[in-house]
């Protein structure tokens, strides 16, 4: 069982993580919009390029909310006093792969398959 401290100390870094996926995401918008024909491009190829880079932003940005939701599981874990218990058989996770990734939904065992 995970002391005050330790509980303190993820939700601590649950925010910070969830505060910095917000702004990387601020900051991967422009990225991410639509690519429009530039007649000033040289041509076929500069327009596939900004496809190509708009998809990879787009791909980051669900990645980014995929945390986000994960992030958020774990916050309303705590508030339901479940956070550290294994949301697949209900068993305590280890503490060391909580401090690896305090999102993590499971344990080991139940990660394995």
């Amino acid at each position: 069982m995970l002391t005050d401290e330790e509980l303190a100390d993820f939700r601590s870094r649950l925010l910070k993580l969830a505060a910095e996926i917000e702004r990387e995401d601020d900051l991967g918008k422009p990225a991410q919009a639509r690519v429009t024909l530039d007649q000033q491009s040289v041509g076929r190829l500069s327009r596939m390029d900004a496809m190509q880079q708009q998809a990879m932003a787009q791909a980051t940005g669900r990645r980014r909310q995929a945390s986000r939701v994960r992030i958020a599981a774990a916050l309303a874990r705590m508030d339901e006093a479940e956070y550290g218990y294994c949301s697949e058989c209900g068993d305590e996770i280890a503490p060391a792969r909580l401090q690896l990734d305090p999102a993590i939904p499971t344990c080991l065992s139940c990660a394995k398959g």
